[in-house]
């Protein structure tokens, strides 16, 4: 039932999200064409058309990365809180899979914006030569990984993959935030909007101050200076501790967000 119900997912933002990027590309390259020759040109007709077309870029940058955390939020509400809810929870799914689903393709999305805005970017700087020198790089760069011995490859593909894995759950544990303070506000029966924004900047608080708390009495405990003294681990060692550590904390930060919404999903819900 997830796999149908990321493809119904994927259908519905994928008509918003790709429109976007399509003029996204359309601006990087009426930019490259505006730094070529229109901004340094005679006519002031020119120059500000240039400058009109430079703006536009800006502000699709601006109105797609904007509109996939728009769309994050607005899927979750409306599919699940609104009155597509009441069709929604009467399919055969669990409240995990509508909100796995909801997680997997807003952090889809959010991967791709960010592929998006930097293939733009480089539409823009584009110019002439420059694919020329950066298939010269790329050639450097498979040389040099040629020459990297078994264990230095080896490290390094699973600093990738970890990097890989702290990223995708940092996104799910940062579309979390907002379903687990849109799912508790919805438990209320009046002013449900006005509440997730109670619930938010609550839940922000109270995970601030017992983070705090836990950092203080760590600090009198010494653990950080016992750990720092007794401990003196190769950098490789060091790196890979490092973003398992991040990654676990992630975990738990996320799972917080998690448990809330799915407590409320499944026994508060009051639907609009």
């Amino acid at each position: 039932m997830l796999r149908k119900l990321l493809k119904h997912e994927f259908r519905a933002t994928g008509r918003v999200m790709l429109p976007m990027y399509l003029i996204l590309l359309v601006t990087a390259v009426g930019s490259n064409l505006a730094g070529r020759g229109m901004l340094d040109g005679r006519s002031d007709l020119l120059r500000t058309l240039g400058v009109l077309i430079v703006m536009a870029f800006g502000i699709a940058i601006t109105g797609v990365c904007l509109l996939a955390f728009v769309l994050m939020i607005q899927r979750f509400y409306k599919n699940l809180l609104q009155d597509e809810g009441y069709l929604m929870f009467t399919l055969p799914a669990s409240v995990h899979q509508h909100i796995w689903s909801k997680l997997i393709v807003s952090s889809v999305w959010f991967i791709a914006t960010v592929l998006a805005v930097i293939a733009a970017c480089l539409v823009v700087a584009y110019q002439g030569g420059f694919l020329r020198e950066f298939l010269d790089f790329l050639r450097y760069f498979l040389e040099g990984l040629r020459k990297l011995k078994v264990s230095e490859a080896f490290n390094g593909t699973i600093y990738l993959v970890e990097f890989a894995v702290l990223m995708f759950l940092s996104l799910v544990a940062f579309s979390l935030q907002f379903y687990a303070a849109l799912a508790a506000g919805h438990s209320q029966a009046n002013h449900k909007l006005l509440w997730s924004v109670v619930w938010f900047f609550g839940i922000q608080f109270a995970l601030q101050f017992a983070g705090s708390l836990l950092i203080i009495a760590s600090n009198n405990l010494d653990l950080f200076d016992r750990l720092y003294f007794n401990w003196d681990p190769s950098p490789t060692v060091a790196i890979h501790v490092g973003l398992l550590l991040a990654i676990g904390c992630v975990i738990v930060y996320g799972a917080i967000f998690y448990a809330i919404t799915t407590f409320f999903l499944k026994k508060h819900l009051n639907l609009e």
